[in-house]
Parts: C-alpha cells; structure tokens; sequence
C-alpha cells in the first residue's frame, strides 16, 4: 500500500485543513483592527475572509480529484466565482486606496464620478473577459475588435455632443467650484446646489437655472465664494441732493452697522457720489447673506434717515413728524413730565416724533443719550452685555415708559435697546430736559428711582442666567 503522503492531493489538503483557519484568523483580526480605526479598507478584509479565503481552499480541494468530465466542470464553475471575487476584491481595494482616503483638494478628491464609474466599467470588463479566457478558452479577440469598431462609430455620430460632455467634465475636474458656492455667469447670480456630469444646478432668486458645464467651460464666471476675507454686499441709495453727505454717510454707515448679517469685527463704508447717489458697503459672511443684509438695510434705512430730515429716494414727503402730532404727544404726556398741557407746548417745535424699526436700537451700548425717548406706542427690550459678548436680556418697555434716563447725568450706558416691533416715541432733548429738571426738581428724583430700578432687575438677569451680577454701585443699568 502506498504510503498516504505520497499522494498527489495530501499536501494541498494538510495546506488547506491548517492554512485556512490561520489565514481567516489573521484576517478576521485584521478586519477588528480596520472597523475600530473606522477605516474603508475593513470591507475589502471582509470581503477576502468570508468570501475569497473559503472559495480559494476549495478550488484547491476540488482540483485535485480528477478523471471525469464532472469534476473538470465543477473545477471550472469554482476557478470561474473565485476570479469574481477576486475581481470584486480588486476593484473595491483600488477604490479605497486612490479615491476613497484621497486628501481634499488632489487630483484624486477632484476626479468627477463619471471617470471613476468609466474606469470601473472598462476594468471590470477586461477582468471578466481574461478570466472566461482563461478558465473557459473563450476567444475574446472579436470580443475588442467589435467594441473598438463600436467605439469609432459612436464617436464620430455623436462628437459633437461628446465634445461638450467632455468639456464639462474637464471642468468638473478642475473643480473650480463646488457645492453651495456662489457663482456670477452673466446675468446668472445664485449659488450651486447640484453638480453632474451635463449641467451645474444654480439657485437663484427667480428660481433654479440650469447652466450645461460645456457653457462654463467654455466661459468666465466668478466664484463669489472664493475670496480673501468677507464678502462685500453693496447697493446704490439715492437721496436728495441738498441733503448733507456727510450726515448721510453717517446715517447709513450707522445702520448697517447694526444689521445681524454684518461680519463681527468688520465695519462697513458709504461712498458718495454725483447727483445725490451713494453707495454702501456691507461687509457679510457669505453671498447668500447679500440679499436678506440689503433687504435688511433698505428697510431700516427707511425709518433712519426720516429721523434725521433727509430725503431717501428724493421722497419730501414727511406725515408723522407734523407739529400738530407733537402737540397731542405732549399732551398725553404731561403728567409724566410733571407739566400743565399749556406749559409743554411752547417747547412743541423743540420736541420730536420718531419711529424705529422692529430689530433697529433705540439706544446703544456706551452712549452718552441725547436726551429722553418717551414710548408712545409699541415695545422694546433692554439687553446688557455680559463678558464673553454674551447678552443678557432684562426687561421690556413698553408703552410711557422712557428710554435714555442717564442723558440728565451726561453718561454713557452699559445696556442697549432693541424695537422688538415697530416703535413710536416723543423725543425730547437735553436741553429741554434741563430746563423741566430746573422747574420740578421731582422729575430727577423719578428718574433716579427708575435708574436704581432697571440696576436691580439688571442684577436678577443675571442671576437668573447663572452670571455674575455687575460689580460696583455706580454701574449704570440704562
């Protein structure tokens, strides 16, 4: 009897019986190691221990019984599902390592999916037909000859449309934008919000514009994303033309310098320029903060310059500030001022009407008032600024209560003052402060009282917030 050693299948059998578990015990460790890393390569480990390992042994196993045409077959079906997997193996570990772990900003990060798919498709192709040569004899010489003569014939029917299909995918290559960025080609204004093979998506305030990459490529665009330092949202405001430039500028630079969008740390700027037209200058985040920041500043602006006496837009026409609405104010509020109605209306053209935006300030932190702002209708909310910019909301006021009680005392506050609606008041400056002060020495006391008062509940904000209350008497709440 021969001894069993010496037969052709012992050897490759021992191999597989104990190099197969050691082999799925290393790669079953290996598999650990990767999904604890959170690494992509874990699933081609994966793939190569459940699947490639178990089929390879047993193409070992099945080749070595021979002598009929069943077994050649079953040797071929195995040899013919382990090159899939190896092929599966192969096209799966190209991907992690050239594209899926690519570094942001390389070639391989900037390679548009139609290429990788394209390559994929051709590669699997190849390994396919090389396999079925190679287990089955199978002649794959026509197989590429017909897919040559395919390819020309296509080419030359379609190379016009492939010509631009190629542009835009070159284009897609560079990358010289990317999603949510925000594009200017022609008249087209908006931001990306979808990227393929055949157009760019661009989002616009009239709705979303598809633009083929073959026109991008074949055009100059500007990437407003891509810029050193904020973006610059600007506008052309016209007034009218005896109206002070520099009150103007004043007038606009102040109140976008109040808009929510505007950049922390930037400041904007106003230029003027010939018949009454000026420009402002916003610096925000991104573009898409362009349009709600002028939309923003126009409607604030508004209610600004009527303020100050000037004419946005050439607009003469002023209602709410007539002298005899300043007389039916004072009269309402006579008995806060400890005055008789007849005695508040000499001072009828020295006293004001104003109206305030929701959102704008009707007093901003560190401001010396110029005088007090009585609420006629609407409120508004006191915020103080604690450490670290963080702000601490304090109280409303609403409707006769008085904004600017540290004007009599010519010092700056520590609190500011938004119109959480819109907001109208009766302005009274210093100087007729002054006087009414002199005459009824009861109205300093009042207004003493209320600024102790607005310093308690200032405290309790703060307590309530978990912040450490201001330190010092004399810190001035509003």
């Amino acid at each position: 009897m021969t001894d069993i050693w010496r037969e052709s299948w012992f050897w490759p059998s021992i191999a597989v019986i104990v190099g197969l578990p050691i082999v799925l015990l290393v790669l079953g460790e290996l598999q650990e190691a990767l999904i604890q890393r959170r690494s992509p390569a874990a699933r081609v480990v994966r793939l190569l221990r459940n699947y490639v390992a178990p089929v390879a042994a047993l193409l070992v196993l099945v080749s070595q019984t021979g002598g009929t045409e069943i077994d050649a077959s079953w040797s071929r079906i195995v040899a013919t599902v382990l090159g899939f997997l190896v092929i599966l193996v192969l096209i799966n570990g190209l991907n992690v390592a050239l594209f899926t772990t690519a570094r942001k900003g390389t070639w391989r990060d900037r390679l548009p999916s139609i290429f990788i798919d394209v390559g994929r498709f051709l590669l699997i192709t190849v390994s396919i037909a090389v396999l079925f040569s190679w287990v089955w004899g199978a002649d794959i010489g026509g197989l590429f000859t017909a897919l040559g003569i395919g390819s020309i014939v296509i080419g030359l029917a379609l190379q016009n449309a492939v010509g631009s299909v190629l542009s835009g995918l070159l284009l897609l290559f560079e990358q010289p934008f990317q999603l949510g960025d925000h594009l200017q080609f022609g008249d087209v204004r908006g931001r990306v919000v979808e990227v393929n093979w055949r157009s760019v998506h661009i989002r616009t305030i009239g709705g979303v514009v598809i633009v083929p990459n073959s026109e991008l490529a074949g055009a100059s665009f500007s990437n407003l994303s891509r810029k050193d330092g904020p973006y610059s949202a600007c506008a052309m405001v016209q007034f009218a033309t005896d109206d002070p430039p520099a009150v103007v500028i004043r007038v606009m630079t102040r109140v976008a310098a109040d808009l929510p969008m505007i950049v922390d740390g930037e400041a904007p700027s106003a230029d003027a320029f010939a018949a009454g037209e000026y420009e402002i200058t916003i610096p925000v985040a991104t573009p898409s903060d362009e349009y709600g920041a002028l939309s923003e500043f126009r409607r604030r602006l508004w209610y600004a310059a009527r303020r100050a006496g000037l004419k946005l837009d050439r607009d003469y026409y002023v209602d709410y500030d007539s002298i005899e609405r300043r007389r039916a104010m004072l009269v309402r509020f006579c008995s806060a001022l400890y005055c008789s109605p007849e005695e508040l209306q000499q001072y009828a053209d020295r006293v004001r009407i104003e109206l305030y935006a929701e959102g704008e300030k009707l007093q901003h932190i560190g401001e010396v008032p110029d005088g007090i702002r009585l609420i006629d209708s609407g409120s508004s909310l006191m915020v103080v600024e604690a450490a670290g910019g963080v702000r601490v909301p304090v109280t409303e006021l609403t409707r006769d209560e008085i904004v600017g009680l540290t004007s009599l005392t010519r010092q700056g506050i520590n609190a500011a003052v938004y119109a959480t609606t819109e907001v109208t008041v009766l302005a009274v400056p210093v100087d007729v402060l002054d006087r009414l002060v002199d005459e009824r020495p009861e109205l300093a006391r009042d207004f003493g009282r209320e600024i102790d008062n607005r310093r308690r509940l200032v405290s309790e904000a703060f307590v309530k917030a978990g912040l450490a209350p201001p330190a010092g008497q004399r810190t001035i709440a509003y």
